[in-house]
């Protein structure tokens, strides 16, 4: 007998490792990420500009996270298509009876 989660299991998380996020990624975004690392390494050189790698893998970490959530894709693609009925609106309390 073998134990099945009830739940999906929410996506692992990558952390800043540049391998891990790579892998983590779906194929079609790993040659962009691949792209956009080399560049902020070469940028890196220059000390001014090192912060850049470090944001570059803080963004494409939480990408690679939404990437694989289940139903992603077609959020996306509601969003696109300007289909909100998908969407529950939310109105933080402090905003309630403004206009």
């Amino acid at each position: 007998m073998t134990a099945q989660p009830l739940e999906p299991v929410a996506p692992r998380d990558p952390g800043e490792d540049p391998a891990a996020i790579f892998e983590a990624l779906p194929p079609s975004h790993r040659a962009q990420f691949r792209s956009e690392y080399d560049e902020a390494l070469e940028a890196a050189h220059d000390l001014v500009r090192f912060k850049q790698v470090q944001t570059l893998l803080r963004q494409w970490r939480l990408r690679a996270i939404a990437y694989t959530r289940p139903g992603y894709g077609e959020a996306v693609d509601d969003a696109l298509q300007g289909r909100t009925e998908m969407f529950t609106r939310y109105t933080p309390p402090e905003w309630e009876g403004r206009v």
